[in-house]
């Protein structure tokens, strides 16, 4: 082992990710990362100014696929994006994994897009293609193919009604398109859950 290599690195460049070192380089270009021996991220990924990798987070671009994550995007732990052939973008300020973790995956024809201020929380994944507006959520272990939730302000907008489309609770959420403004909470398949205003429920204060 040269003195340039860390333990793992061979294993590292085998399996077509950045060294120890290349990924600890990273920061030079202004992404937060701090522990990069923790981190898997394969050569080509495209990450914005400020994008924070936390421990154990993988970004896996193979077979022509590509990953572009904005700036001030934060990955938490176990966040897991594969693109095997597809294509995965992640806007700005997105929230991506925490409470558990989060799966994209993208295989060739795939196109997955996550908006900016998006949040995808709670161990659930994004598999085939999927739109993710701005501003939209997903929260809980939710398996989503082929979904689109529309685009909105962030979960900190005063309005409910104008807040990006959310899915919440656990279970498979097949073709599923929600508008801004509303959200779909179920447990089991979302095809059978009741579609609603986001008011309903934060409602405003009376008076």
């Amino acid at each position: 082992m040269s003195e340039a290599q860390t333990p793992g690195d061979e294993s590292r460049q085998r399996l077509g990710f950045l060294s120890a070192a290349e990924a600890a380089a990273l920061t030079h270009r202004g992404v937060l990362i701090p522990d990069p021996t923790s981190v898997l991220v394969s050569p080509g990924v495209r990450l914005g100014t400020g994008a924070v990798l936390w421990p154990g987070v993988i970004l896996d671009a193979r077979d022509g696929g590509a990953i572009v994550i904005g700036a001030g995007t934060q990955l938490f732990p176990g966040s897991r994006l594969v693109a095997s052939g597809g294509s995965i973008k992640v806007g700005a300020h997105a929230e991506i994994g925490e409470e558990g973790g989060f799966t994209l995956k993208a295989e060739a024809g795939d196109v997955i897009e996550v908006g900016d201020g998006a949040r995808l929380l709670g161990g659930g994944s994004l598999t085939r293609s999927n739109r993710i507006g701005r501003g939209a959520q997903i929260l809980g272990p939710i398996r989503c193919q082929n979904c689109t939730l529309g685009d909105g302000g962030s979960y900190r907008d005063p309005e409910p009604d104008a807040r990006g489309a959310v899915l919440k609770g656990s279970g498979v959420a097949r073709q599923i398109d929600v508008p801004i403004g509303c959200v779909i909470q179920a447990f089991g398949l979302f095809s059978e859950g009741v579609l609603r205003q986001q008011s309903y429920f934060h409602p405003k204060p009376a008076g």
